[in-house]
């Protein structure tokens, strides 16, 4: 950030005074710019013994598969943003969504934050999606998953389903588990 998007002026980086970390200071207007980490909501849809997964058709990691996701907007709650991801990409409903893998990635100020609910009639590829497909598990493509949170959900998923027993899964993935899908670049 280079100018205020309040009055134009030029910004600094420094910390703010009673702050502890360096942000984006107007001196003219006194304008402090608060970056925050931006919310990935999506689903985990469930059909019997198998889950949706979408094909991506866009950067990053197209071609690659995952759940249906995407950013949150602005006066969403994260429920809506995932349904309204699902209707998206995969043209699909869940019901009954319940919050199911909360997941930080600090090193690209994301938190992904996917429900787990029962796939309600057809899906489809949406305009993000080169395809929709059901997976068993012994189905599931593990080596084309597109990100690290997508396999560690389906992981927790497919555990959970083993043991009868579904609970909220907080975790955290660092840059160094993530260069396994994106390289060190």
């Amino acid at each position: 950030m280079n100018y205020c998007s309040h009055c134009g002026s030029a910004v600094r980086f420094a910390v703010p005074d009673g702050d502890d970390r360096p942000r984006f200071l107007c001196d003219a207007c006194g304008t402090i710019h608060y970056q925050n980490p931006r919310i990935v909501a999506g689903t985990l849809p469930v059909c019997g013994e198998r889950v949706l997964l979408c094909r991506r058709a866009i950067s990053p990691r197209k071609g690659f598969w995952t759940l249906p996701a995407g950013y949150m907007e602005n006066g969403e709650t994260v429920e809506e943003a995932a349904l309204r991801e699902t209707r998206e990409e995969a043209r699909a409903a869940v019901i009954e969504p319940s919050l199911y893998t909360l997941i930080s990635l600090p090193h690209i100020n994301q938190v992904y934050m996917i429900f787990r609910g029962e796939l309600e009639g057809n899906y489809a590829a949406g305009p993000e999606s080169l395809e929709v497909e059901l997976f068993a598990e012994s189905e599931i493509p593990w080596d084309e998953l597109a990100f690290p949170t997508i396999e560690r959900t389906l992981r927790h998923f497919f555990d959970d389903r083993r043991q009868e027993t579904f609970e909220l899964h907080l975790s955290r993935i660092g840059a160094e588990e993530r260069e396994r899908y994106f390289g060190s670049a």
